[in-house]
């Protein structure tokens, strides 16, 4: 918990844009603080400002907020208190929260997970896998929107959303591909990055069996704790893995300004 963010003091400092999503505080010609405006692939704009000094902060977040048009947002961690009141400060306000959920490999107590009838979890192809990725996208847009998706998005060149399909494991039903289940390593955890099963093979439990299979990887390998963010709102998400006993950790929240 970081409870110190800011030192005490209000240095004299000049704002200066040293590129198109940079700026510069500067005290005496030395850098006191940097912010940035980051576009992700989806297209959202999030803001980042590394500051020693409360008044610093203030001054960087309200330069970069005048120049830039457009909803922006940023993601804080919630027990961040002075972080977190800084943005609200500036006129930033919460649009959503999730939860780190961590998961255990081997829920002791449960009964083994097995897919449903007719249905295979495998290692992923990549083509395949990619025609299933755009499908899933296409009905979480037209659903409730992938900006309800997880607010981290990594990076990938060319729009490219896939990455590695390495990370991946697929539910096969009537020979194609009606889900996927993607983890990676960015942390000190294995992370589960995302459950997503096709709109008209939800509700059978292709994503519990999707997520005890990926579970099962990580356990026989020795590891004994996975992590995932889950949306709050997300009601399914938060039902699929606390039927795993995973429990709350640390939650973040996404901050927006409306670009209306």
């Amino acid at each position: 918990m970081n409870t110190l963010r800011f030192t005490a003091g209000e240095p004299a400092v000049e704002i200066i844009r040293v590129g198109p999503g940079l700026w510069h505080a500067l005290d005496d010609d030395r850098v006191a603080g940097r912010g940035e405006a980051t576009t992700r692939p989806d297209g959202r704009v999030f803001l980042s400002v590394d500051a020693w000094h409360r008044s610093v902060f203030d001054r960087l977040a309200h330069a970069m907020l005048a120049a830039l048009t457009g909803a922006l947002h940023t993601v804080v961690e919630e027990a961040d208190h002075e972080l977190l009141a800084g943005w609200r400060q500036a006129g930033l306000t919460i649009r959503r929260r999730e939860w780190e959920y961590l998961v255990p490999t081997d829920p002791r107590g449960t009964a083994p997970v097995l897919p449903p009838a007719g249905v295979t979890i495998v290692p992923a192809e990549d083509g395949p896998l990619r025609e299933l990725d755009r499908v899933v996208r296409t009905e979480v847009e037209a659903a409730v929107g992938w900006a309800e998706m997880p607010a981290e998005v990594l990076p990938r060149p060319d729009g490219d959303t896939i990455g590695d399909p390495a990370e991946y494991a697929v539910a096969i039903a009537d020979g194609e591909y009606a889900g996927l289940v993607r983890m990676v390593q960015v942390s000190r955890l294995p992370r589960i990055g995302l459950v997503a099963v096709r709109a008209a093979r939800q509700r059978r439990g292709i994503a519990r069996a999707l997520l005890a299979h990926r579970l099962g990887v990580l356990h026989r390998t020795g590891i004994e704790t996975a992590s995932a963010e889950v949306n709050e709102a997300n009601e399914a998400a938060t039902a699929l893995f606390e039927g795993f006993g995973a429990r709350r950790g640390t939650s973040t929240v996404e901050l927006m300004r409306d670009g209306r």
